[in-house]
């Protein structure tokens, strides 16, 4: 194993890395507030390396500041979800398209492998872990775009819807979690870019959907 395998991931990135994923994964409640006391309980990490995940997570949109050292992932908004439903049909299906052209046989492989694991988590209905799984697949398929900037852009929108769809999955059971990988693994197979695209537009799309109709109804 070498030096670069074998390096120790800085304590304040771990941090970093679970706050995200609990926001992520819709751990966090929206509009629940949480304190920074609680945090460090439950990360096992001190108050400096809590602090700065949540100033990084905060500057990202993903939390906001509360008074008495209270932080609280933000409720979804009408308004909020336009902009981040423009910004995710815009970048990634062309970050799908982007990757048509640099995936391999083992890839593709890789990639049904974990929409496998999606197929599994929606037929237990197994919110956190579809969640989960499904942003490993599209995140997967994202950095064969070779588009480091469009995927962050990707990252940050994500971190700013996951937690509305975790309420909407959650509330409705597995018919509402959305999964259109089939056709885009069907895509990949045949090279097909444009139909690449068109997919994973379509797949955003269900879940922008189901959660515009929650708002509408007042679930979220």
């Amino acid at each position: 194993m070498d030096a670069e395998t074998t390096r120790k991931i800085p304590t304040h990135e771990v941090t970093y890395s679970r706050l995200r994923d609990m926001i992520l994964y819709g751990h966090l409640e929206p509009g629940a507030a949480v304190t920074i006391q609680g945090l460090v309980a439950e990360l096992g990490a001190g108050m400096t390396p809590v602090r700065e995940a949540i100033r990084r997570l905060s500057a990202e949109g993903a939390l906001e500041a509360q008074g008495n050292r209270r932080v609280v992932v933000p409720k979804m908004t009408a308004a909020m979800l336009d902009q981040v439903a423009f910004a995710r049909l815009t970048i990634e299906p062309r970050l799908a398209e982007m990757a048509a052209a640099h995936l391999t046989p083992e890839l593709i492989e890789a990639l049904q492998k974990i929409d496998n694991r999606v197929d599994r988590t929606v037929q237990a209905g197994d919110v956190p872990g579809y969640l989960e799984s499904n942003h490993a697949f599209h995140f997967c398929l994202y950095e064969a775009s070779q588009a480091p900037v469009l995927v962050d852009m990707a990252r940050s929108m994500w971190l700013r819807f996951g937690p509305a769809l975790r309420v909407v999955c959650a509330r409705f059971g597995r018919d509402a979690l959305p999964d259109r990988h089939f056709d885009a693994l069907a895509a990949m197979r045949a090279g097909d870019a444009h139909a690449l695209r068109g997919a994973i537009e379509s797949d955003i799309a269900q879940g922008i959907d189901q959660v515009r109709a929650a708002l509408v109804q007042g679930e979220i």
